[in-house]
């Protein structure tokens, strides 16, 4: 039986808060006082440390939820968190971005996984400022703004001195419906193929990150994930509810120096990608898989379970401790603060799930419906929305 979002919103957004701004205050005191003498070090510390905060994520999908991802791939899944990846998705789901921590997790590289974001995410309280700590790169949807931010970001990174992913949603925003008519208008209107299952990629960040990561990142992961008809499209506030859903994800990798060197070729191999995309959709539409191998089923590690019960044995203890020897809750004062720090709590989970859902991400803008060519007017920077 579904749990209620109210019942469990708050406990677990208690922990998940507490904890979290306990991490903030380590990678701050990182960032401030390790990585000015050492930037590898600090990189390793702050590894561990957010993945202390992203299991309690993977933690609500694997174990509280029971979501089962299961992939398909020619190579096992243990095997990709090897090297450094450029991951491209398809953004279909409202929790796209945590099925790439789960893979990422399974890999062993959760806490050197990076992504493409809009700016405002990088302010959502805990879960925004671990991220701008672990240098993800944050743009503004404006490639006048964004394209010397992008450089600069991916630069940084050839120093890295773990395997890291980096994730590029190239649509640029979640998949509608609505979406998905106003991306097949632009598609008749400058002769591109007609997309069914995605949107057409905005390939202007796609091309940077290949040129500029073309010499210290070995390969790309084409990601496609889509769900199965039996199983419930999975959203942050199913998951808080406690219901279960199936996540089926292709998976395939390209060498990147396979890759074209010029940047419309660059450009055209993405737009290419999403038409095999598309293509791999209609078949999981129509079978419910994507091949007829057996797919991988990635399991549930033992690991998100210990930290997250960790975590409430830590909080738990601790504020048993603050109470007791404080009485803070027998004055006013002391429960009108808890009543308002739990207010907060909630305001900044109801937040969290709105913020999730692809019915409030920003629409994507259609260019004129002016023929081009090569379809530059849609090729703005590809980035992950939230």
């Amino acid at each position: 039986m579904a749990v209620p979002a109210a019942v469990v919103v708050v406990p677990l957004g208690i922990l998940f808060f507490i904890s979290g701004l306990v991490v903030n205050l380590v990678q701050a005191v990182c960032f401030v006082l390790v990585r000015p003498l050492s930037k590898s070090t600090y990189r390793r510390i702050n590894r561990v440390v957010a993945e202390l905060l992203w299991l309690e994520l993977i933690w609500l999908v694997d174990w509280w939820a029971g979501v089962k991802v299961l992939v398909h791939s020619s190579i096992s899944v243990n095997s990709f968190g090897k090297e450094h990846a450029l991951v491209i998705s398809n953004h279909k789901s409202d929790i796209d971005w945590l099925v790439g921590w789960v893979l990422a997790q399974r890999s062993g590289c959760l806490g050197s996984t990076l992504a493409v974001m809009k700016k405002s995410s990088k302010f959502l309280p805990v879960l925004g400022w671990s991220m701008w700590f672990s240098e993800y790169l944050f743009l503004e949807r404006s490639w006048a703004k964004d394209e010397s931010t992008l450089k600069s970001g991916l630069l940084r990174l050839k120093d890295y001195p773990l395997p890291f992913w980096l994730a590029l949603f190239v649509e640029g925003t979640r998949f509608t419906q609505a979406k998905l008519l106003a991306a097949q208008e632009y598609a008749n209107s400058t002769g591109l193929p007609v997309p069914r299952n995605t949107l057409i990629p905005r390939t202007k960040g796609f091309v940077s990150a290949v040129s500029h990561m073309r010499s210290f990142v070995p390969a790309i992961y084409d990601v496609t994930v889509s769900i199965p008809k039996s199983s419930s499209a999975p959203t942050i506030l199913r998951l808080f509810r406690g219901q279960p859903s199936v996540i089926n994800v292709h998976l395939e990798r390209h060498l990147m120096k396979e890759l074209p060197e010029t940047d419309d070729a660059v450009a055209q191999w993405c737009r290419d990608r999403f038409v095999a995309k598309d293509a791999l959709l209609d078949k999981h539409r129509a079978e419910d898989t994507f091949s007829d191998r057996e797919l991988q089923d990635t399991g549930r590690p033992i690991k998100s379970l210990l930290v997250v019960i960790s975590w409430t044995c830590l909080v738990g203890v601790g504020a048993w401790q603050f109470l007791r020897r404080t009485s803070f809750l027998s004055s006013w004062k002391g429960i009108a603060f808890s009543l308002i720090s739990l207010a907060i709590i909630t305001a900044l989970m109801h937040i969290l799930v709105k913020f999730s859902q692809s019915e409030r991400s920003t629409p994507a803008k259609v260019a004129p419906s002016k023929p081009k060519i090569d379809g530059e007017s849609s090729n703005r920077v590809g980035k992950k929305e939230k």
